[in-house]
């Protein structure tokens, strides 16, 4: 049994997910629009390339596009990491990391990793062109887990800022 005071989980639920500075440098920054775009578009792209890699695993057929539609994805992921890094830096002052998004970079890590390794594989002609679009899928399912802990932490922020503008107000 814990004796008075919460534990640090649940302090940094609790804690605005920016500060009145970070929030003024949030809005002002033409990156929180370059993440507001690119995270929808490469959203689509996983979609489409999510169907044409289900395609191939099911028939057996489309390959190719399915291979190009991965390398596009992987592109997409790229840009929204290294824009997304730019804003961190702008909004938090660190590159990545910072603790309102602590673990939502370290799973981008890992998606970041086996889009990586997709990639390589691909290069080197490492394994079978099954082999690789399985691959494409673990990647895919821990991009899916990524952009879910994304939307659940700004959903979260968003209500936790209304219901602290429903209190002021009542």
């Amino acid at each position: 049994m814990r004796s008075g005071g919460s534990s640090l989980t649940e302090q940094r639920a609790a804690a605005p997910l920016y500060t009145p500075e970070q929030r003024r440098r949030r809005d002002s920054t033409r990156w929180t629009l370059v993440q507001g775009i690119l995270a929808p578009v490469q959203f689509l792209v996983f979609l489409i390339s999510l169907t044409l890699v289900l395609r191939y695993l099911a028939t057996g057929t489309g390959a190719s596009a399915a291979t190009t539609s991965i390398v596009v994805k992987t592109g997409a992921l790229y840009a929204i990491m290294i824009t997304g890094s730019i804003w961190e830096k702008i909004v938090f002052d660190r590159w990545l990391f910072v603790p309102a998004f602590f673990w939502e970079d370290v799973f981008s890590m890992l998606v970041l990793a086996l889009h990586t390794a997709y990639l390589v594989a691909l290069i080197a002609d490492l394994g079978t062109e099954r082999g690789r679009m399985l691959l494409a899928l673990a990647a895919y399912a821990s991009y899916a887990i990524n952009a879910a802990q994304f939307l659940l932490k700004l959903r979260a922020a968003r209500l936790r800022g209304s219901t602290a503008t429903l209190a002021v107000a009542g």
